[in-house]
């Protein structure tokens, strides 16, 4: 089942046995400490190369290689299991899917009655053995026959309960792991005790099952994704009907045991029939990953009948019976060969890591976000260093953390500015991102640019080349300049004549018309875009009901968190010179529609939902109205057609906030409803495997007509 693109292609003997030492120490590191040169990706390439090869000269095989071997062959341990504790075999597409499972099928003669499908947890494996309902030993999975003793972990696990519900003998099996917030948890303990941090969750996860000495403690959680009997003992009801029940039944037996398992996860373990349901399954799983609170790197697909598992047995490294679907990888390793300093148009001085480039979920991947350079230190990352690199929510490629292990020595500090790199100013380092003291003025030009564009105050005639004569004349510092421009001003610039500066003029005229929605977006407040400037107009109505909100009550807007309100608060304040300037132009400040918040209590009218911010909208008697898109999260995609033909895609998204929904740019399984034009393409294909509702733009103008 090699397929060339996920296998490493080795041209003679030479390189091949140079794989196989690699893979090798890659899977003893891997599977030891939880560290390793290669990530899961790269690891899977090797691997499957080494088969291609072997497959294609026999001779050649050393005894050595990792194929055929559980963890690669690399790891032994001192506790015999009481049945192997196996590897999956691994596909990577539908059709290589389709494929194992028509194989499986011909081996048993029939069609699969039932399969399983459940995410597989990228964590440790791990064996806990309960005798008479209490935990006595948890033995990782090591080379498959034995593994190494972590029963001193006993008890710090969640998930893992020392004693069970019923006084069973059993054995459980499954990945011990670190969530996001556990993970996020440990490195910054970690950072305080030796100035180091965690290469990855995996990693985090292994160190910390293993350590019995540390100074502090982190949290590790337990899913569990298999049971087995054991031998009574000590008068222990034993648990030999595991053996004849399909693998969802069993998941849920365990779980009424107490114990966490797979079917405690957001996405479950599902019993489907179909070979097409497992696939739509796998889909659907595969679109939430990013959502998911853990890592996964892939799915895992079971014959659920004990029948079938048993009729199918097992390979030497591998059950017959299940598959581990890979996803692409969401995080690779390379190398940090630089930081570059850039700066935002609010000031906001941004690292930026340079990356040798690495293929990372489908692109090439270059450039990784940095944060802060608080975050830098945390982290302890040098120039030089091998990183893990990772895409966050699917899409912005971060750096994670040092491979701390492959240092050579040549590594160097990271050098931080001592000031601004763009104008040479002075650097507020006050907070954790650090700021030029001069803010938009050290990127007046962006700053403006970004003010003037379609989407925000939409000014023509006024592009960057325009701009940056502005600035340089010293007329414009920031885009409130532009309302008090005079005619003599604009003539004096190059290549401005009369029509041009009177249509320029105009447009800016046009321009202090625009709703409160625009006129915040211009301002280009740090944690919000268009859609946060549209939710916040319309919950207040007004400029001034913005600026004298506090924090609490700015998150009452839809996605406005305390850490954002209390960002909000600070930089409105900031602010308060610009809006004044604003003001006094006679640009609008208040958005069309909106009432603002109502006040609480026993004579209020109702509230901010009533007042036309989120359920419904008062419709003037005292009545509530509800909005035909409360609570709905709505995707446009494709062209548009009859009533929605000349509406540009911010206009629809505008359109769908007006009628008290929520606009969003990608499909998930959070997705209410998608409006699927002409050319709509991979997202209503996304939608239709999610069972997201689709209309076609008719359909939906018809359900906004009020509102269009």
């Amino acid at each position: 089942m090699t397929d060339a693109l996920h296998a490493t292609p080795l041209a003679d003997q030479a390189e091949y046995a140079q794989a196989v030492r690699v893979a090798v120490d890659a899977a003893a590191a891997y599977y030891g400490a939880g560290d390793s040169a290669l990530d899961d990706d790269a690891y899977d390439r090797l691997v499957r190369g080494i088969e291609a090869y072997e497959a294609a000269h026999p001779d050649h095989v050393l005894p050595g290689s990792p194929t055929g071997k559980v963890a690669g062959g690399a790891v032994t341990g001192d506790v015999p299991h009481t049945v192997p504790m196996l590897s999956l075999d691994n596909v990577f597409s539908a059709d290589e899917l389709a494929g194992w499972a028509a194989g499986l099928e011909r081996r048993l003669g029939r069609p699969v009655e039932m399969w399983s499908v459940e995410p597989k947890l990228d964590g440790l494996a791990v064996s806990a053995r309960y005798h008479a309902g209490r935990l006595t030993q948890l033995v990782t999975r090591g080379d498959g026959v034995a593994g190494e003793d972590v029963s001193h972990a006993i008890g710090t696990v969640e998930g893992l309960p020392e004693t069970l519900t019923e006084p069973v003998t059993v054995e459980i099996r499954g990945e011990v792991l670190m969530t996001a917030a556990q993970f996020e948890d440990a490195c910054a303990k970690r950072t305080a005790h030796d100035g180091t941090t965690f290469a990855n969750p995996r990693s985090a996860a292994a160190g910390t099952l293993r350590a019995k000495d540390r100074p502090y403690r982190c949290e590790t959680t337990f899913f569990g994704y298999g049971a087995l009997p054991l031998p009574p003992d000590d008068g222990g009801e034993p648990a030999a009907r595991l053996r004849e029940l399909p693998h969802s039944r069993i998941m849920e037996l365990v779980a009424g045991l107490g114990v966490r398992t797979t079917g405690a996860t957001p996405v479950g373990v599902i019993a489907v029939s179909t070979v097409e349901q497992v696939q739509a399954r796998v889909e659907e799983i595969a679109a939430v990953r990013a959502e998911l609170p853990f890592g996964i790197d892939g799915i895992v697909v079971k014959a659920d009948l004990a029948a079938d598992q048993e009729q199918a047995g097992f390979s030497s490294r591998a059950p017959r019976w299940a598959i581990a679907y890979k996803l692409p990888a969401v995080e690779k390793i390379t190398k940090l060969v630089g930081v570059e300093w850039n700066i935002g148009r609010t000031g906001i001085i941004a690292p930026r890591a340079v990356l040798e480039p690495v293929l990372l979920d489908g692109s090439v991947v270059t450039y990784a976000t940095l944060h802060n350079p608080a975050d830098i230190t945390r982290r302890g990352l040098m120039i030089g260093d091998h990183v893990t690199v990772y895409k966050a929510g699917d899409v912005i490629p971060r750096v994670e953390a040092p491979v701390v292990h492959l240092r050579t020595g040549a590594e160097r500090p990271i050098e931080f500015p001592d000031v601004c790199p763009r104008c040479g100013a002075e650097i507020d380092v006050s907070q954790q991102r650090w700021r030029c003291v001069r803010g938009r003025a050290c990127r007046a030009v962006a700053s403006v640019s970004y003010a003037v564009g379609r989407d925000q105050l939409d000014i023509e005639g006024l592009g960057e080349t325009r701009i940056v004569q502005m600035v340089e004349a010293g007329l414009v510092a920031d885009f409130a300049d532009l309302f008090t421009l005079t005619r003599e001003q604009i003539l004096g610039l190059d290549r401005m004549g009369e029509t041009s500066t009177d249509n320029l003029l105009a447009a800016i005229e046009r321009a202090k018309e625009k709703p409160l929605n625009k006129v915040f977006c211009a301002l280009g407040v740090r944690g919000t875009g268009r859609s946060m400037s549209r939710r916040i107009a319309r919950h207040f109505g007004s400029m001034d009901a913005i600026r004298a909100a506090d924090a609490e009550a700015l998150q009452a807007v839809d996605g406005i968190g305390p850490e954002k309100a209390a960002a909000l608060v600070e930089e409105l304040a900031e602010l308060g010179p610009l809006i004044d300037r604003l003001v006094a132009a006679g640009v609008t400040m208040t958005e069309p529609g909106a009432t603002g918040p109502r006040p609480a209590g026993p004579g209020a009218a109702g509230s901010d939902a009533e007042a036309g911010q989120g359920a419904g909208a008062g419709a003037g008697d005292g009545s509530v109205v509800e909005l035909p898109l409360t609570g709905m999260a709505v995707v446009v995609t494709g062209a548009m057609s009859g009533p929605l033909e000349a509406l540009s895609r911010t206009e629809m998204n505008e359109l769908i906030e007006r009628a008290g929904g929520r606009a969003s740019s990608s499909v998930s399984a959070r997705t209410s409803l998608l409006v699927a034009g002409e050319k709509a393409g991979s997202k209503r294909d996304k939608a239709a495997t999610l069972g997201v509702r689709i209309a076609t733009p008719e359909e939906f103008a018809a359900m906004v007509a009020s509102f269009i």
